[in-house]
């Protein structure tokens, strides 16, 4: 198992959930962090909020504006030198029916969940080719290996992400390059409360599920664990898990199990 101790490592949707969790506990272990997201006094906050916030460099970034990528690597070296690992977490969720959501709410989820984490991945890979070094960590979401009501797009957007790092992961093992998919459950984040509704504005709400989700902090430190063991796969939740081994020998009764939860 590897450490992450003076690595450098980038970590994007840090300015709250579970990038923030992350932001903590590796600041704590003595690594070097550059956090993004698009709210800049939000980083600020965590940073001030961090045991060593000289060891942490605030680099703002839209996913949407995925034609920026290029410059923002350029300015993430510039800090720290070579980057060691890319955490690919930012992103935003969806609850709305299929019959009721605008295509553009599937554009926007697609170009901030997809096109934006794969051009940053794509604008950093370079990179990592020259150094024969380098891992990519993209937090996906359990809804990446099986689907449910309301989240239509998101899983689409979560399926595709997975289909993409396979690839590079194949394509680049010659290279030394790791990546790790994280998958996880339900998180007590304010996920669902972001998350777009039919026309495209924030639900503004919780649900049960997430609000009895795994504490940010409790999923930081397993998701830690999964990235040093350098695996390609890691689920991280409660009983919702039990839904990527049922997806694969059992789909049917998946499918009733899910139309039953009611899980909104």
């Amino acid at each position: 198992m590897t450490t992450n101790r003076d690595k450098v490592i980038w970590i994007t949707g840090a300015s709250s959930g579970l990038g923030k969790a992350l932001t903590l506990e590796l600041n704590s272990n003595g690594s070097k962090l550059i956090i993004s997201s698009r709210n800049m006094e939000q980083l600020l906050t965590v940073k001030r909020n961090c045991p060593n916030p000289e060891n942490i460099a605030v680099l703002p970034l839209d996913l949407e504006n995925y034609s920026t990528m290029s410059a923002l690597v350029s300015k993430a070296m510039d800090i720290y030198g070579p980057i060691d690992i890319l955490i690919n977490n930012a992103g935003i969720s969806q609850r709305s029916l299929i019959l009721d959501t605008d295509l553009g709410v599937y554009q926007k989820l697609m170009e901030v969940n997809y096109m934006g984490t794969i051009a940053l991945t794509k604008a950093l890979l370079p990179h990592y080719v020259g150094r024969k070094q380098g891992q990519f960590v993209t937090v996906t979401s359990l809804m990446g290996k099986f689907s449910s009501p309301y989240r239509s797009g998101y899983c689409g957007a979560k399926h595709a992400l997975h289909g993409f790092f396979d690839t590079l992961r194949m394509e680049h093992a010659t290279d030394n390059i790791k990546v790790t998919m994280i998958c996880p459950g339900f998180a007590n984040t304010n996920i669902a409360r972001n998350a777009l509704t039919a026309k495209g504005a924030s639900q503004k709400e919780n649900d049960k599920a997430t609000q009895n989700g795994m504490s940010p902090e409790k999923f930081a430190k397993k998701m830690l664990r999964a990235m040093q063991s350098d695996k390609f796969e890691a689920y991280i939740g409660k009983w919702e898990i039990m839904g990527v081994y049922m997806k694969r020998f059992f789909p049917k009764l998946l499918h009733r199990m899910v139309l039953k939860s009611q899980v909104r």
